[in-house]
């Protein structure tokens, strides 16, 4: 018998392979698509808390009606913030070595 003959078992076995996943792949489709419905519809009901949001913009403080206390805090939260970016490090790295006894240089084994 010939190892490399197809057979009707060989051809049986390639088609149920291919409609399985064929199966498969169509029944990823059909979730997938219940899945975008979910989102839509949940997407849908946003809106009302998009509007919630807008109220809460609209009756934020601003700074020109701001207490003392909040442009306090605004003011020193730049100054600190200028202040960092002005402490420019000098670039130059210092490594020292220790010797330990599980430093990979004292360590052959390693």
């Amino acid at each position: 018998m010939n190892t490399l003959a197809i057979t009707i078992q060989t051809l049986q076995l390639a088609g149920i392979s291919i409609v399985v996943v064929f199966v498969i792949l169509v029944a990823l489709v059909w979730i997938l698509d219940i899945f975008s419905l979910v989102a839509t519809k949940a997407v849908a009901k946003k809106p009302a808390m998009a509007k919630n949001v807008k109220e809460e913009y609209n009756n934020a403080k601003t700074l020109a009606n701001a207490s003392l206390e909040d442009k306090a805090a605004v003011a020193l939260a730049l100054y600190l913030y200028e202040q960092d970016e002005m402490n420019q490090e000098s670039g130059i790295l210092t490594i020292t070595h220790h010797d330990h006894s599980w430093s990979s240089q004292l360590n052959t084994r390693l």
